[in-house]
C-alpha cells in the first residue's frame, strides 16, 4: 500500500477525539474527525479528497433516495502492540464492493483511490485506533447515487466515501433465532450476493417480529421452499454436526463474506472437515433431535463469531448443548490473532498499512 499524490487532505482544526469515552462505545454511533470522499461526475471519478467528518448535501431528487442506488462494504483494522496498523484481507471487501455496484448499474471505483485513500484516512486518525485484543476501527466503504433526476433510470453522478468507527469487543450475547417460514432475505436472480443498503432494510420488519417472540436473528431460508437454510440475521452461518462443519454454498442470494471463507480455511488447515453444501431445515431439526447438532455459529466482520445457543422452526424449540473447547471458540481465536499481529499468517491475509 503507498501514498498518492492524488488526493487532496484538509485535516481539522481541532480534534474531537478528548470527548469520547473509548471503554463505553455503541456500536457505530461514535466517528472519528475526517471522512474520505471522492465523486463520479462528467463519467470519470474526480480527485478524491479527505476531509473533517461533517454532513454531505445531495438534492431531494437524488436517485438514492427515490431508487435506492446504495452499496457498502464492512471492513475492520488493528493496531498491534507496537502500534502498526493491519488490516484483514481488504482485496476482498475492493473487488466485492465493486461487485455490488455492478449488480447496481453503478461505476466501478478505482483501485489506486480506494487503497490509497483508506490508508491516509487510518494514517490521520490513527489515535483513534486502539490497541489491546477486542479493540478495531470499523471501516465503512459506502457509494450512493446523488444525481438529482427522479427519471427510472441509473444515476450520472455519485459519492463514493468512507467514514470510521472505532469499535470494542462485540458481544451479543446469548442468541437464539428463529427459522423463517414466509419470509425471505433474497430471490434467485436478485441482489442478495451484493451488499446492497435494500438487502438489509428489508430485514428489519421480519426481525422485529421475532424479537416480539422472544428472538434475536432469523435464520434465513430460500425463497421458493423455506426448505434451505442459507443466512442468519446479517451473517453467514455455520453448523456443526458431529466434528463436520457445514455451510450453505455461495449463490446470487448470499453473501460471499470475508470471515467466512476465512474460516472455511482455518478449518481446513486444523483438520476440520467442512461441506459447502446445500443444508435442508430437516437435516438441522434431525441433527437437533438425535443430539448430533452440537453448533451453530454466525460469521461476519462486525462479530467475527457469534454462537447461537437455540433455534426454533414450527413452534418447535431447540437448545443446543454448551460445549468447553467449541469450534465457536476456537476460530474466533485463530482468526483474531492474525488480525491482531500476534500469530504467523500463513495466507498472507493480514496487511500492514504503511
Amino acid at each position: 500500500m503507498s501514498s498518492s499524490s492524488d488526493l487532496k487532505i484538509t485535516p481539522v482544526t481541532a480534534s474531537k477525539i478528548a470527548t469520547v469515552d473509548f471503554d463505553n462505545l455503541t456500536f457505530g454511533t461514535v466517528f472519528t474527525d475526517h471522512m474520505f470522499e471522492c465523486d463520479f461526475k462528467n463519467g470519470e471519478w474526480q480527485t478524491p479528497v479527505i476531509k473533517p467528518y461533517g454532513n454531505i448535501s445531495v438534492p431531494p431528487s437524488a436517485r438514492v433516495f427515490h431508487y435506492g442506488q446504495a452499496v457498502f462494504e464492512g471492513m475492520k483494522a488493528y493496531k498491534d502492540e507496537n502500534d502498526d496498523i493491519f488490516l484483514f484481507r481488504p482485496q476482498e471487501n475492493y473487488e466485492r464492493i465493486n461487485k455490488s455496484a455492478e449488480r447496481l448499474a453503478m461505476p466501478a471505483f478505482p483501485k489506486e483511490y480506494f487503497f490509497n485513500g483508506l490508508q491516509e484516512l487510518l494514517k490521520i486518525d490513527t489515535d483513534w485506533i486502539k490497541k489491546g485484543k477486542g479493540n478495531s476501527m470499523y471501516i465503512r466503504p459506502f457509494v450512493i447515487a446523488t444525481e438529482g433526476a427522479i427519471s427510472a433510470s441509473p444515476a450520472q453522478e455519485y459519492k463514493f466515501m468512507i467514514v470510521l468507527s472505532p469499535a470494542q469487543s462485540y458481544y451479543a450475547g446469548e442468541v437464539k433465532v428463529l427459522i423463517a417460514e414466509k419470509f425471505s432475505r433474497a430471490a434467485n436472480g436478485g441482489v442478495g450476493f451484493a451488499k446492497a443498503a435494500g438487502n438489509y432494510a428489508s430485514q428489519f420488519y421480519p426481525t422485529s417480529l421475532a424479537h416480539q417472540k422472544g428472538f434475536q436473528q432469523i435464520i434465513w431460508t430460500d425463497a421458493n421452499t423455506h426448505e434451505y437454510l442459507e443466512e442468519a440475521g446479517t451473517m453467514n452461518v455455520f453448523f456443526r454436526i458431529g466434528d463436520k462443519l457445514v455451510t450453505a454454498p455461495n449463490n446470487d442470494r448470499i453473501l460471499d463474506g470475508v470471515t467466512r471463507k476465512s474460516v472455511i480455511q482455518l478449518a481446513q488447515d486444523n483438520n476440520i472437515e467442512v461441506e459447502v453444501r446445500q443444508v435442508t431445515v430437516t437435516e438441522i431439526k434431525e441433527a437437533a433431535k438425535s443430539n448430533t447438532l452440537l453448533e451453530i455459529f454466525g460469521t461476519g466482520t462486525a462479530t467475527v463469531i457469534n454462537p447461537i445457543i437455540g433455534f426454533s422452526h414450527s413452534n418447535e424449540e431447540f437448545d443446543l448443548p454448551k460445549l468447553d473447547n467449541s469450534y465457536a471458540s476456537f476460530f474466533k481465536e485463530k482468526l483474531t490473532n492474525i488480525q491482531y499481529n500476534i500469530e504467523e499468517d500463513p495466507h498472507n491475509w493480514r496487511i500492514k498499512v504503511s
